[in-house]
């Protein structure tokens, strides 16, 4: 009998973590405008905490920590120059001769490619959708409910705001930026669920085989609800 493959080793979530929390110390360091810097970033806080303190009870894959901890990032460094004026957006737009700093299309772009596989995992893992073709299209309209979501926030933050939210908006002066935000979003959610999803599958498989979470209980219970209720 064949012995058993060893699991690939899992790199620390602890790592992900010190990308995430370095990249909003040094952002918030002097940023342009720091109520932008704040409501650009908020996400950061809110989230690595709530992962951190359920990371016992339901651990992540590598993939989506890895993730995370990049969309961190690419948050951190909007939110500490504003999006209209990160200088490697002024980069790419100089260079390839575009009317407008792209930062903030890049930004929303990662808005629907990091969450997608965010959603597809808690689906995976807390729903009977495992094997399911319904679960990539239901992943991809995640993202994009949540995409409208944002600029629904994005909205309150202009009325309430004024003229001080210009920066946070980071229209650039384009009347349909919020459609562009959103079809962004699209287009990244629906690229993570293509090219991701069997890396996704392989790191779950892993999850579980490593016993470091239980997901086939609920998943299994929930699909014996369904059949029963057939």
């Amino acid at each position: 009998m064949p012995a058993a493959r060893p699991l690939p080793r899992r790199v620390p979530p602890v790592l992900f973590a010190v990308v995430a929390v370095a990249g909003l110390v040094v952002s918030g360091w002097q940023p342009r405008d720091r109520t932008t810097w704040f409501l650009e970033t908020v996400w950061v806080f809110v989230g690595l905490p709530l992962v951190l303190l359920t990371w016992r009870r339901f651990p992540l894959t590598g993939l989506l920590c890895g993730l995370l901890a990049a969309h961190s990032l690419v948050l951190a460094l909007g939110g500490h120059y504003t999006y209209a004026q990160v200088p490697l957006g002024d980069w790419v737009r100089d260079t390839f001769g575009l009317d407008r700093n792209p930062y903030d299309r890049f930004g929303h772009l990662m808005q629907g490619f990091v969450p997608a596989v965010l959603v597809r995992e808690l689906l995976l893992r807390t729903s009977p959708l495992r094997g399911s073709r319904w679960l990539a299209p239901l992943t991809v309209c995640a993202c994009l409910a949540f995409s409208a979501l944002f600029e629904m926030f994005e909205w309150a933050a202009a009325v309430i705001g004024g003229h001080s939210a210009d920066a946070f908006l980071a229209t650039q002066g384009d009347v349909w930026d919020t459609q562009w935000d959103m079809f962004c979003a699209l287009i990244g959610a629906t690229v993570s669920v293509l090219l991701l999803g069997r890396v996704h599958d392989r790191q779950l498989a892993a999850l579980r085989l490593s016993g470091t979470c239980d997901d086939d209980a609920p998943t299994a219970a929930a699909r014996t609800s369904t059949a029963r209720t057939r």
